[in-house]
């Protein structure tokens, strides 16, 4: 439809230079045109000395970005260190000055640009940033915890971490959100701001170098020796395969309540990654030893008071001939 329109355009004048009456409507139908295309010839050449300074400033923010990346690969690899800037920080402070510097550049190229200083493109511009800005609060508080987080490092991908109620391993940082996977596979993506207003707790950060502890508390009666009893957990804990025989594991007695006392055991491990298991296996071990050794665990509000009744130690782990404690009633006769 365009070019059947612009043929007819062109045919007119041929047709209105014909007659004399016309001729004159043919010079204006022509004048039209070629004063449009010397226009459009005068704007490019004056726009020439603008186009290369555009060139030459996009080529040098260019150059710079692409020997940013290759100091960035550098550090990444290992190959160039500086002091007091860890590997991780590489990429993430690379996308930042990219971001920087582009913006810079065009900054730097917005006055050279045509039509820059019309009302209309200036109206234009302060329209899409106030948009912008208006829709991206949240990201871009996102954004800035992301890069915040990035810098104080309170985790890694790849390490085990509880942050708020979320237990799993973080599987990738972006600059919006962080994603955990759970130890039931569970993919949970949490935003960059509200981890940096909560609390953190990094699992692996210690766990090579020092050993993460993990710990249990349970209740045992004031009839059996606490000895006895430090014996029974530190054993218990020295049968899981994950647990550390070095540092050993030892016993910490938090409270003495009514009826009981709270042994609180601790032990060493290297892998937190395998922390759901170790305690599953750490609470079979400890519930055969205690069962073995005739001892009744009080957890967590249970009273052993012998009034005839088995005790609750399994039937497995009882003699043959066991029979549950008589009851003693002593009858006091007075005169």
């Amino acid at each position: 439809m365009g070019f059947n329109l612009l043929i007819v355009y062109l045919s007119l004048p041929v047709v209105f230079s014909i007659f004399p009456t016309t001729e004159g409507f043919s010079r204006k139908l022509i004048g039209y045109v070629l004063d449009s295309l010397i226009g459009m010839i005068k704007s490019f050449i004056a726009f020439i000395p603008s186009l290369i300074t555009i060139v030459v400033i996009g080529s040098v923010a260019r150059s710079v970005v692409r020997f940013l990346k290759f100091l960035t690969s550098e550090v990444e690899r290992g190959k160039l260190v500086l002091p007091g800037f860890f590997p991780d920080w590489a990429k993430p402070t690379f996308n930042l000055l990219r971001v920087l510097i582009y913006a810079f550049a065009f900054i730097v190229i917005f006055p050279y640009l045509p039509g820059s200083d019309s009302p209309v493109f200036q109206g234009v511009s302060v329209f899409l940033g106030l948009l912008i800005s208006l829709g991206s609060s949240s990201a871009i508080s996102n954004m800035i915890a992301g890069l915040v987080i990035t810098y104080i490092r309170p985790f890694k991908v790849g390490e085990r971490v509880k942050i708020g109620d979320i237990v799993g391993e973080v599987t990738e940082k972006t600059m919006l959100v962080t994603r955990v996977r759970t130890v039931k596979n569970e993919d949970v993506a949490i935003p960059n701001a509200s981890i940096l207003t909560g609390s953190t707790i990094n699992y692996s950060s210690s766990a090579d170098d020092l050993g993460l502890i993990l710990h249990t508390t349970i209740t045992i009666g004031y009839d059996v020796p606490w000895t006895r009893v430090h014996e029974l957990l530190i054993s218990a804990a020295e049968k899981c395969a994950e647990l550390q025989k070095d540092p050993k594991p030892f016993v910490l007695q938090t409270s003495l309540d009514d009826f009981y006392v709270s042994y609180e055991i601790n032990a060493y491990t290297n892998r937190p990654d395998l922390a759901a298991r170790i305690y599953s296996e750490l609470y079979a071990n400890i519930q055969d030893a205690f069962n073995e050794a005739g001892v009744e665990i009080l957890s967590p509000h249970y009273r052993a008071q012998r009034d005839g009744s088995m005790v609750t130690t399994p039937a497995n782990y009882l003699p043959d001939d066991y029979q549950a404690p008589p009851v003693n009633i002593n009858v006091r006769k007075d005169g």
